[in-house]
């Protein structure tokens, strides 16, 4: 059994395996150090999972996770490795385990819940604006254009680069140019998607029929 037992007071390393392996370095001034060599990746993201959730030192540094909780079922590592062997995207090792990507706003790390999305897809649902525009999201002024002063523009995450889509006569006109192009790459990023609950996110996220107006984003700034 590992040496290494919970994690912060609660979780319960329970796997019969070792979840780190080290060795032994030469000894410098007549210690012996030791370094890692390997950590179970399983183990390093139920790890940091937890921590999220647990770690007051942690929440110091991120008080955006305190009030995060884990279910019960992956208090025990066995539970959560159960899971991500049951995922759908092989290549959870490059991904992020993700708390609200398909459930905005969720604050309970749980399989129901979580999905591995890569960082860039995580960066997806957020489009961003020049620091202290109160315009709608996708939405620039140009006063040069007098009849046409709102600019549209959207962030394509496959050519890396931010698409200018026309100017309007209104601000809800650009903001809507935004949505049908955010729409479209929402529906071609789900194609790509292993994982069918992802997927129908994406489709849903952005259709036309969508009220998207309330959920600008402010002082915003998106990076790849």
């Amino acid at each position: 059994m590992s040496a290494i037992k919970t994690i912060c007071g609660w979780g319960v390393n329970d796997v019969d395996y070792p979840v780190q392996i080290k060795k032994d370095l030469p000894k410098v001034h007549g210690k012996r150090k030791r370094e890692i060599v390997w950590t179970c990746p399983y183990y390093l993201d139920w790890k940091a999972m937890i921590n999220r959730c647990f770690n007051a030192n942690f929440h110091k540094r991120s008080p955006s996770y305190v009030g995060c909780t884990v279910s019960e079922e992956w208090k025990y590592l066995s539970n959560f490795i159960k899971w991500v062997d049951s995922q759908p995207n092989r290549d959870w090792q490059n991904c992020t385990l993700d708390k609200d990507f398909l459930v905005e706003g969720n604050r309970h790390y749980s399989p129901e819940t979580c999905a591995y999305i890569t960082q860039k897809l995580n960066k997806f649902p957020t489009d961003g604006k020049g620091s202290g525009s109160k315009l709608l999201t996708g939405v620039d002024f140009c006063s040069r254009m007098k009849t046409a002063p709102f600019v549209a523009s959207c962030c394509n995450p496959f050519i890396n680069k931010r698409e200018h889509l026309g100017y309007f006569t209104t601000e809800l006109e650009a903001h809507k140019a935004w949505q049908a192009k955010k729409h479209e790459l929402a529906c071609i990023y789900a194609e790509l998607q292993p994982d069918i609950r992802v997927a129908n996110k994406l489709r849903n996220m952005y259709s036309l029929d969508k009220d998207l107006t309330k959920y600008f984003i402010d002082n915003f700034v998106e990076e790849f």
